[in-house]
């Protein structure tokens, strides 16, 4: 991994960019990134020191770059950063932005009117949030995440299964119960202080690229701090593009990516949806001789049974057409997946048809 200067001409990645996001990201080519995953100054407008109730002195967000004049300079920073964001975005890529109530608001309104099409928000729920120690407010203890197609006939990437397999089969909702990051997590410089004030967790990052990306997609993150989404994306085995100005973060970005091992081939395949999977006619079983002509097929109930046709078509009692047609009329249903509906027999066992097609769906993915 390298720390390259601004301006360079071809897709840099895996690599640092030192040097303003908006000049740096301008430098790259057009439509070249599959997915932004931003975390921009907040702006939090700190009104002096936050201490705990035992005076000793909180270790706040209070660095040069989330200090802001005004919300006019502000917004147009913002608006400036995503004009640049989407120009760098591929016709069919997203973005990921992250903030809490001081700006998300904001920001919100600024992808809007940029031609982004929001597609959720996400609440990132602390599992261990900072107590409010002034008393005089709710614990702040989420923080809003907006998830937004380029444009809204973008086809983006949603792996629907493989969020519903990390949630043990149920449905992955919009509402995250993730912690902060503590302990063997929170990076340190070489004085034993934090690294950065708002390091994200890993897992965060981990839900968002296995959800939103696929293995090889380029992400960027224009405001790449210690580098979060650059760990999790070489894990993951995505390509990545960081731009951070701070010096003292890019070097703790570059010793923390450079330990960090990409899991093997297998291990990042994720589970993708039946639609997603090719298609495979029931007619091709025929043709190739796993099924024959006159072969009986037999309901997963017991209670049917039907002849297959040369033309890959069933024949039973007074009902003919497709292994889906045929299951249907059986059941009186307005509608049957054959393929999980249909066994064969074989050695005197019933055996799903559902097993050849997954026979043949292997040989096309070799």
């Amino acid at each position: 991994m390298k720390t390259m200067t601004k301006g360079a001409a071809a897709l840099p990645l895996n690599t640092i960019i030192s040097g303003d996001c908006i000049e740096a990201m301008n430098a790259l080519p057009a439509e070249s990134v599959d997915l932004i995953f931003a975390d921009p100054p907040y702006n939090l407008q700190l009104r002096g020191d936050l201490h705990r109730p035992d005076n000793s002195k909180v270790d706040a967000v209070d660095d040069a770059w989330d200090q802001f004049s005004s919300f006019a300079v502000y917004d147009k920073f913002t608006r400036e950063w995503l004009k640049a964001a989407r120009r760098l975005l591929k016709p069919n890529g997203a973005i990921w932005v992250i903030g809490s109530y001081h700006n998300i608001f904001r920001v919100g309104a600024s992808l809007q009117d940029a031609g982004f099409w929001i597609l959720n928000d996400v609440v990132w729920r602390k599992s261990n949030p900072m107590p409010n120690f002034r008393g005089k407010r709710f614990t702040n203890a989420h923080e809003t995440m907006i998830w937004a197609g380029k444009d809204e006939n973008s086809k983006y990437t949603f792996n629907y299964e493989a969020l519903k397999a990390l949630n043990e089969g149920i449905q992955m909702r919009s509402d995250w119960v993730l912690p902060i990051c503590t302990g063997h997590e929170r990076l340190k410089d070489e004085a034993g202080d934090k690294a950065h004030p708002t390091q994200k967790p890993e897992s965060l990052l981990h839900r968002i690229l296995v959800g939103s990306t696929n293995p090889g997609d380029v992400v960027l993150d224009p405001f790449f701090g210690t580098g979060t989404t650059g760990a999790v994306a070489k894990m993951l085995g995505r390509d990545f593009i960081g731009i951070e100005r701070e010096e003292a973060y890019r070097k703790v970005a570059e010793k923390r990516i450079k330990s960090v091992r990409k899991f093997d081939k297998e291990a990042l395949q994720t589970t993708t949806s039946k639609r997603a999977e090719p298609r495979v006619p029931f007619g091709q079983l025929v043709e190739r001789g796993m099924l024959r002509p006159g072969e009986e097929l037999y309901s997963l109930n017991g209670r049917y049974s039907a002849k297959v046709r040369a033309d890959g078509t069933l024949i039973g009692n007074e009902v003919k057409g497709s292994i889906h047609q045929v299951g249907a009329a059986y059941e009186k249903a307005p509608s049957c997946n054959g393929w999980t509906y249909w066994c064969y027999k074989k050695d005197g066992k019933r055996v799903p048809i559902d097993i050849l097609r997954q026979q043949i769906r292997a040989e096309m993915a070799n």
